[in-house]
């Protein structure tokens, strides 16, 4: 008997798509959900990774540039007022700001400096924002997916009871598969989840170095206005 068991068990096909095969459709569904979000995180992963890199290079070719010692009205002319560098985009909303509080007798307008640190307030907020965007995606799969899977397999495993008591046997051959295939729902849970969790953390870092970046720029930059308007 036991041997019949062992080669019984031995003829059963337990590869990953075996295992996908037999599942029951809502077993089904839920790993097709996975995996769906686990490419999807990897999409966004990768993307956040060449999008921060290309931000930090960026930001030093620029910083290079601000602190070279030429004119800033030379490097406002030269960027444009629509440039692509995030980092640049902050330095065109002061510039133009302080261009526009000038009147035509060259004074300035009253509360110059309040306006230009909005206007890079809000130039920096909206970089923040475009650097973050797709991280919540990530933060809900790392905490759902491990919940989603559990659910397959606990509906599998109550699938895989029902046969057993349907079939009155309870051979490791009958027993086997059912459970594999539940347990496989578990771990594509949990290979969705565990890249999510890891990289949101380590992207929510970046973006918040990037943005702390910004922000310090902008601080020395209303700093060198400051003076300006003081003279």
């Amino acid at each position: 008997m036991e041997l019949e068991t062992v080669a019984l068990a031995q003829e059963v096909d337990f590869s990953m798509w075996a295992l996908f095969a037999r599942a029951t459709l809502t077993v089904k569904l839920v790993m097709l959900v996975l995996i769906i979000a686990s490419f999807w995180s990897w999409s966004i992963i990768v993307q956040k990774l060449i999008a921060y890199r290309a931000a930090r290079r960026e930001a030093e070719v620029f910083d290079r540039a601000f602190w070279s010692g030429d004119p800033l009205d030379e490097l406002f002319d030269k960027i444009g007022v629509e440039p692509e560098g995030r980092a640049e985009k902050v330095f065109a909303s002061g510039m133009m700001e302080w261009r526009r509080s000038h009147r035509e007798d060259g004074g300035l307008i009253a509360g110059a400096q309040a306006r230009i640190d909005r206007s890079m307030d809000v130039a920096i907020l909206k970089e923040a924002e475009e650097l973050q965007k797709g991280l919540p995606v990530l933060a809900t799969v790392g905490s759902t997916a491990p919940f989603v899977g559990l659910f397959g397999t606990v509906w599998g495993i109550m699938h895989a009871f029902i046969e057993i008591a349907q079939q009155q046997n309870t051979n490791l051959a009958v027993v086997a598969p059912g459970i594999a295939e539940a347990l496989l729902a578990t771990g594509l849970g949990l290979i969705a989840a565990i890249p999510a969790v890891v990289f949101y953390n380590k992207l929510s870092a970046d973006s918040d170095r990037i943005v702390a970046g910004y922000e310090a720029f902008a601080d020395e930059f209303s700093t060198i206005l400051s003076r300006q308007l003081d003279s």
